[in-house]
């Protein structure tokens, strides 16, 4: 059957040499997306594809962010040659992508909007922001702009977690230890992402906006008690004095109904459970087939085969399968 992988990474060349000359500390992340073959290579990366039958992928450039390491006089620029590159990469092979998800400067709001208008123009399929924006929350209304015209455009929006060894979990230590960071705190910052976007009212605002999130919607589906019968309660855990500050909100109806709202995809590193769970909360039709691709210790096709393996082994139906392996790529990224 054939599948559409709508979160897994890339690193042009071109862009990641452009990068690393504005990045201060030139980048970990970069060096090391470079020297992962499957990453940067882009024949290595199509004899791995070429291994599953009837696989295609819609590729986003892999993080850092360039906001991270680019000012917002200079982000537009940088951002833009990322999306002229992605763009060449994947048209070069149309039996292998479906297009790609654009990268925003998202430090400069003007600027991203007609990114994203242009990036639509050339064939983008979504738009790629992260879980906070150099420690800013993305729930801000100035941020508003970008979700404005995503939804206008229709073109998802897919949120990926941001944070490094420098985001300590006890805030009298300066680092994270034993990569806790990546370990939980990414589940973390796209929980509290996801969160922070209902509360503030996304999807009153942009009722037809379509929102991805990575490795099946993170703590959210298992929270769905919390959720559900706690928020009953809301508000009564605040001080009377900060209550108007702290949980004023423009949510509307039950906050579970809410968080269903939100699409996740399947990349869960191989874990059949989790998948089941983010099916069970989300439903067939907010789950997405995504791999993470080529973060696996396989060195390309690890995730891919675990991942299409996992949601074999879920006894789903016909129907739930094909709506997750393609058919609600399909129908959101109009592939």
């Amino acid at each position: 059957m054939k599948s559409i992988d709508v979160f897994c990474h890339l690193m042009p060349q071109k862009y990641a040499e452009l990068a690393m000359n504005e990045s201060p500390n030139k980048s970990h992340m970069f060096v090391r997306a470079l020297k992962m073959q499957a990453m940067s290579d882009m024949e290595y990366r199509l004899n791995v594809l070429k291994q599953f039958p009837g696989y295609k992928q819609i590729p986003n450039i892999v993080s850092p962010p360039v906001e991270l390491f680019a000012g917002p006089d200079k982000s537009p620029k940088i951002a833009a040659i990322g999306n002229d590159e992605i763009k060449k990469i994947t048209e070069e092979h149309p039996d292998y992508y479906d297009g790609f998800i654009a990268g925003i400067p998202f430090n400069n709001t003007s600027a991203s909007v007609e990114e994203i208008k242009r990036c639509k123009a050339m064939g983008a399929k979504g738009v790629q922001i992260y879980t906070h924006m150099n420690g800013e929350a993305i729930d801000q209304e100035k941020f508003w702009p970008i979700y404005e015209i995503c939804e206008k455009l229709e073109l998802p929006v897919l949120i990926h977690p941001v944070g490094g060894q420098t985001s300590p979990e006890y805030p009298t230590e300066d680092c994270s230890k034993y990569e806790l960071w990546f370990l939980i705190g990414w589940p973390y910052q796209t929980t509290v992402a996801m969160c922070r976007l209902a509360f503030a009212g996304i999807f009153e605002d942009f009722p037809n906006l379509k929102i991805v999130t990575h490795h099946v919607g993170a703590m959210i589906p298992m929270l769905e008690g919390r959720i559900e019968n706690g928020l009953k309660m809301y508000g009564g855990r605040t001080a009377p004095e900060l209550k108007e500050k702290l949980t004023r909100t423009k949510l509307k109806g039950h906050p579970i109904d809410t968080f269903k709202k939100f699409y996740a995809d399947s990349a869960s590193f191989g874990s059949a459970s989790a998948i089941r769970c983010g099916i069970d909360f989300f439903g067939k039709d907010h789950i997405l087939f995504a791999s993470d691709m080529p973060f696996d210790p396989e060195k390309g096709p690890g995730y891919i085969d675990r991942t299409l393996k996992a949601i074999d082994s879920l006894a789903l139906s016909e129907e739930e399968k094909k709506a997750i392996l393609f058919g609600n790529a399909e129908r959101i990224f109009h592939v």
